[in-house]
């Protein structure tokens, strides 16, 4: 640039726009030259750079709409009105003839100059390193030209726009569905885990009340589910008796429980067989009597099992649902857990691309899966795929 031709330049902040238009352009190209003291020196830089104009942002959204879009290298209206009302008027001569103009605009991000050039027709902007020295002046002494900044004004404007800029790019992550995928096959493999405790202590507590309930019942969750529901074993008898063996007066009572709880274990058990069976246990049980106190224990904790089974469920089809929008190919060639599996020790799906396809496809699989006693974390006992292990070889793929 000619040294007769005035240059402005433009500072984004997170308070708003700032114009600064340079005075003494002779002084700040000797910045190149190493003379770092024009910049830093407040009194040296106030009598090179004057300050133009400056915008505020009307308020917190204002500002993170205007930021993203620098961000984005793009010109807003609000940018454009104000670089068309503070730069110098561009004659409609000086437009038809192709002139350039006598000022020219600095911007520090090339992109973006580009973008505003394109929405000024007949501005010239540049970007190259005398501009960005200028402007860390302008940053490092902003609040020196606009006063209402000072006092920690700017510091305040800086965290909240960095927060809402930090918020909506974790709002709009592209790769927020493998996020959900990772923690939703994390959080199964860990409700697996624990469910198989709690069932585990379910059997072993009730037990002691009705022992003979574990060996007509075998699944847990359905088990889990008739504790819950059978809760006293006297209950399901047709009657109580007294120490002498004679029979109460609670024996209708106990008639009319046995009538009204028959249907409903039929329906958790599916198999009025069986459902009879625990019936005519429950008679001859040889279980502990409970107290009130131990019962309502011992009830609470298997409806807290059953209902964390139940979350499973739903989890599991959500994340059947899930793995159908996000990668239907990779579900349908290895099954949902397996590709979800993959997802999370990989990382997002556009790294399995990534992978070669003569690679370890197999040994990510199997780094999150144990198949039939392979030790996941020694990689030897992988089998070889050669010659000397074809008996060892047609085994594992069968059985995979």
């Amino acid at each position: 640039m000619s040294d007769s031709k005035s240059l402005f330049v433009l500072h984004e902040s997170a308070a708003g726009y700032a114009l600064f238009e340079v005075v003494a352009f002779e002084e700040i190209g000797a910045l190149l030259e190493g003379a770092m003291d024009s910049v830093t020196q407040l009194d040296r830089f106030s009598r090179a750079v004057k300050l133009k104009a400056f915008q505020p942002f009307a308020s917190a959204e204002d500002a993170l709409v205007n930021i993203n879009a620098v961000s984005e290298h793009a010109c807003t209206d609000g940018l454009h009105d104000f670089l068309e009302m503070n730069l110098p008027k561009i004659s409609k001569k000086a437009k038809k003839e192709g002139k350039s103009p006598e000022f020219a605009l600095g911007v520090i991000d090339p992109a973006l100059a580009t973008a505003i050039a394109d929405g000024l027709p007949g501005l010239s902007c540049r970007s190259d390193d005398t501009v960005r020295e200028i402007l860390r002046g302008c940053r490092l002494h902003l609040t020196h030209y606009v006063k209402v900044l000072a006092g920690g004004s700017q510091e305040q404007a800086q965290l909240g726009l960095g927060h809402s800029y930090s918020r909506g790019k974790v709002k709009f992550n592209p790769a927020r569905s493998d996020n959900m995928i990772i923690q939703s096959i994390a959080l199964l493999d860990q409700m697996d885990k624990d469910l198989n405790t709690f069932a585990m202590r379910v059997r072993e507590w009730y037990s002691w009340h009705f022992p003979e309930l574990k060996d007509l019942v075998k699944d847990n969750y359905m088990y889990a589910r008739c504790a819950a529901f059978i809760q006293d074993k006297r209950s399901l008898c047709a009657g109580g008796e007294t120490k002498g063996g004679e029979s109460t007066g609670e024996e209708e009572d106990g008639e009319d429980m046995k009538e009204d709880k028959l249907p409903g274990l039929i329906e958790i058990i599916g198999d009025e067989d069986v459902a009879n069976a625990v019936v005519s246990a429950a008679r001859t049980s040889m279980g502990m009597d409970c107290s009130a106190v131990d019962m309502v224990n011992i009830v609470n904790f298997t409806q807290r099992m059953v209902k964390l089974a139940e979350f499973r469920k739903q989890l599991a089809s959500y994340l059947t649902d899930k793995m159908s929008v996000v990668a239907p190919n990779l579900s349908a060639l290895i099954g949902d857990t397996v590709a979800a599996r993959l997802i999370s020790k990989v990382g997002p799906t556009i790294f399995i691309t990534f992978i070669p396809v003569t690679m370890n496809f197999l040994k990510l699989c199997i780094s999150s899966l144990s198949i039939q006693g392979w030790v996941i974390d020694k990689p030897c006992q992988i089998p070889s795929f050669n010659g000397t292990d074809s008996r060892r070889r047609k085994s594992f793929i069968s059985s995979a």
